[in-house]
Formats: structure tokens, sequence, C-alpha cells
């Protein structure tokens, strides 16, 4: 074979190999959102709140846990890692702490809040430092969404914290949940709703509301980045956690006042004292009305 053959040869396999896309690494994308209360640390109201003095102590333990289950992803072959930014303003995570080999989306409003930047693309979905629902027994810090506005949200006849809620966002796009970190409250309710298979990662104990029993640093960073790479490792048996339309949404605001001004959207019914409900054939578009409803039912 002459040279010139050769080289043509080359070129054809490489002109024919698929293109990866926008710069995408090989290996697994996945996507990670990241709340405050359940990191390691994080006992308390205050270390979750900007005007705090022990606030920036509890930003760089939020980076430090993601970036043990980035290391993780990383060890086990994963490809684009995106990391959502989801407590509060959504700016808790110091840009250059985070590890950079992971890209960060910070900031808030965003259309799908603690969800932004999923799509279909992703092989996979982490949940790190998330909390248990609002009035769960021995649980850090337990709210859903608005600790000020809401007692509970039920979406199909389920009542479901924040980790069902996003879990269903990645389920919309056929996108598994594979592991999840907090306490152990949250941990139990993740294997409950989203499956026995998820890997949940404790890595605090709550004693009540505002104490908790925090593992040994070093056991609870190990134990993030060994979760990761176990989830990773068995991503193909996990199933989407996927709420089937039409979905029927019941919002329970924790004062009647709070129910009023929801009432204006058109299609929202009053259901009692303090809660309201509509339904939705589309999930994704049934989120985003449930959040315009928080927003209204907190302008009280």
């Amino acid at each position: 074979m002459n040279k010139l053959v050769g080289l043509g040869l080359i070129l054809a396999l490489l002109a024919s190999a698929p293109a990866v896309q926008g710069g995408q690494k090989p290996g697994p994308k996945v996507f990670i959102s990241v709340d405050m209360e359940g990191i390691w640390g994080v006992v308390a109201g205050p270390q979750t709140s900007s005007d705090s003095p022990e606030y920036g102590a509890a930003r760089r333990w939020m980076a430090e846990d993601v970036n043990a289950v980035i290391a993780g992803l990383i060890e086990a072959g994963a490809g684009e890692i995106v990391v959502n930014d989801s407590h509060g303003t959504m700016r808790n995570i110091i840009a250059d702490q985070l590890d950079p080999r992971a890209s960060l989306i910070s900031g808030s409003p965003k259309p799908l809040s603690m969800m932004q930047g999923i799509d279909s693309s992703f092989d996979a979905c982490i949940f790190v430092g998330y909390h248990a629902r609002a009035g769960t027994a021995a649980a850090t810090l337990d709210h859903t969404i608005s600790g000020g506005t809401i007692r509970a949200i039920r979406i199909n006849g389920q009542e479901l914290p924040e980790l069902g809620i996003n879990g269903a966002i990645a389920g919309y796009f056929k996108v598994p949940v594979i592991m999840l970190s907090g306490d152990t409250a949250t941990c139990e309710q993740a294997r409950s709703i989203l499956g026995q298979w998820i890997v949940a990662v404790p890595v605090k104990e709550a004693v009540g509301r505002y104490a908790a029993r925090l593992y040994p640093l070093d056991e609870a960073r190990k134990a993030l980045k060994e979760g990761a790479k176990e989830a990773l490792a068995k991503k193909a048996g996990i199933a989407p956690f996927r709420l089937n339309p039409p979905c029927q949404f019941d919002v329970e605001f924790n004062n009647s006042g709070q129910a009023e001004m929801p009432m204006l959207v058109p299609g929202v019914k009053r259901t009692g004292a303090r809660s309201v409900a509509f339904s939705a054939d589309d999930f994704l578009e049934g989120f985003k009305e449930m959040r315009a409803l928080i927003a209204l039912g907190g302008i009280q």
C-alpha cells in the first residue's frame, strides 16, 4: 500500500467516526444538584444563611462534599459533570473551590430551580446535601421547598420531599437518580421513594431539627467518594423515577392567608382552608405552575 492510499484510508476512518458533540468528554454524563441542609457539618439555620458569620464554613463544606463525589465519579470513568448550586440564592459554592473538572451552574432564579441544566443528554443524576420533607421527626432542618410557606406537597396523592419532586424532573428526561447524600432520615426517604437500589450516603444522624451527630469527617468524605464510584458502576440497574400524567398537584400552605393569592391563577381550586390543587398533563409544566403558586403564597 503506498503512503497516499494509506493516508486516505486513515482520514476516511476519522471522518466516519462519531464526533464528540460540543467538546463532551467520553464517559457517562452526570448531573449533580447540591443543597446545603444535608451537607456534613450543617446542623442549624444560621449556617445556611449568607448574613451569618457561620455561613463561610458551611459553604466550604458544601464544596468539599460535592468535590468528594466528583472525585469518585472521575475515578469511575465519568465524562462531563455539571453541578447545579441548589440552595437559597444558589450562589453558595465559591466557584474556584469547586473541582475544575466539573462545570457549575450558579445563581437564581432558574426555570428548573434545583434541577436547572438537566436534560435527556445525561446518563445519571446525583443529589448531594439534601434534606427530609417538612414534618419529618429527627431530621436536620426538614422542610419542603420553602419552610416559611409550604406544609406539604402531594403529587398524585403521594407526599413528596424535594428529593422526590426533583427526582421526578430527572425521570421526566429518563435520567435515573443513582445517589443521594444527607442525614439518615433523608437517606431512608430516598430509598422509600426513589427505590432501594439508590446509593444513599449518610454524613450525619439528626438528634433533633437543630442538632446532629456528625460522622468523622474523613470517613464521611471517603463514603461520598466511594458511594459515587459504586453508584456510577450500578447505574444501568437503577430505573428513573417517573410520575405518570395527568398529574394532580396538591399544595398545602402553612396558613390560610397563603392560599389566597394562588387562587388568582386559572385552573387552581381551593381544597381546604390552607390548600389548593390543580392538574397538569405535562409534569414539567405542572412543576413550573407549582413553583409560581408557592411564590404567590409567599407574598402574604
